[in-house]
């Protein structure tokens, strides 16, 4: 009776979280249109972007309940192929490619790491986590000094996810460092910070991509509650129209979005992000899956705080992907317990 109980509040606390989910990604879009038709904005990246989470989640969740460890093992070698064939560091900058390769790599050595600890046998798990190794020195390889901090962080986190007793105060510990690096573009941005540390990050962001939020951030002033309108950061840009190669971007989503879509846009934003970890928190995984998914999650939130990560396909739906193989209900009973849980065995039926 009280395991019954027990899959049932979990059941409900699942469709909470689904239900949060199809709210905040529905606003999303809805608010990308109201924006659009108020200063004759184009939506149509914001709409890809939703529904390429949304297919991405839908997909992960079906694929982790069949195949919990192949389908993450099969995703982290698809995204590792995808980085490979993405334009890396030698094309310029301002492309953003760098940004999209930095954040797959990372996606990928998060699906790899959630493999291993959904694998039982040991020599299955090592291998999986030599793989997540292989896509960081990958990283290195390709010259993205970003995507292997990133990479190197998630399996750091992934091998010290089995020590946190509590997954909620290490997914609230992520929120939380994906808030640092936002505030910190958004002060970069305001000029807020002392003069010295402000040179010091200008010389590794660059000083066109500052430039970029200056004017994103001068557009969200003028325009706080609607924005400029999707898409048009570029029409309005100073700093786009004089440069070489543009790409109407201002290389950070939030500031994008504040730019875009004002300060709901941005809220709209957060709210997404807080969703995925809320439905991690609830995920019936392991805490150390939950973990490890946020972990590779709040690095892509980084990279495209700083970056034009969001504005690839690829990785939106591989960051739904990987939050929806994190949060599927295994069909079979392949995954182990949670390693901090002890096991009784009765017969060939484990029990909690």
């Amino acid at each position: 009776m009280a395991s019954t109980a027990d899959a049932a509040a979990t059941g409900e606390r699942r469709s909470v979280a689904d239900a949060v989910g199809m709210v905040v990604l529905a606003a999303c879009a809805a608010w990308s249109l109201i924006t659009a038709a108020a200063h004759d904005g184009r939506p149509e990246g914001m709409l890809l972007a939703v529904l390429a989470v949304a297919a991405g989640y839908a997909s992960g969740r079906i694929l982790g309940a069949l195949l919990p460890v192949a389908a993450p093992c099969a995703g982290a070698v698809a995204g590792l192929g995808l980085a490979i064939a993405t334009p890396g560091p030698q094309i310029s900058l301002q492309l953003g490619h760098t940004g999209a390769t930095a954040a797959l790599l990372t996606l990928s050595c998060g699906a790899a790491c959630c493999a291993a600890w959904a694998a039982r046998p040991p020599a299955v798990r090592l291998a999986l986590r030599l793989l997540a190794a292989g896509i960081a020195g990958t990283a290195a390889l390709l010259g993205s000094t970003t995507a292997f901090v990133t990479c190197t962080g998630v399996l750091l986190c992934s091998l010290a996810a089995t020590r946190v007793r509590r997954r909620a105060l290490g997914l609230t510990g992520l929120a939380a460092a994906a808030a640092l690096v936002t505030g910190t573009t958004w002060a970069i941005g305001e000029d807020a910070l002392p003069g010295g540390l402000t040179a010091s990050l200008e010389g590794r962001l660059t000083e066109h991509r500052v430039l970029l939020w200056h004017d994103a951030l001068r557009m969200a002033r003028a325009h706080l509650e609607l924005g400029v309108g999707p898409g048009r950061y570029g029409e309005l840009s100073s700093t786009v129209a004089q440069s070489l190669l543009p790409d109407g971007k201002p290389h950070s989503a939030p500031l994008q979005q504040a730019a875009e879509q004002g300060l709901t846009g941005v809220a709209l934003l957060a709210a997404a992000f807080c969703w995925v970890l809320y439905a991690l928190s609830r995920s019936p995984r392991s805490t150390p899956i939950a973990l490890t998914a946020g972990s590779a999650l709040t690095a892509v939130a980084a990279i495209a705080s700083i970056g034009n990560a969001l504005s690839f396909m690829t990785v939106t739906a591989g960051a739904g992907l990987l939050a929806g193989l994190a949060t599927a209900r295994p069909l079979t009973a392949g995954e182990p317990d949670d390693p901090r849980t002890p096991v009784r065995r009765s017969g060939s039926r484990r029990e909690p």
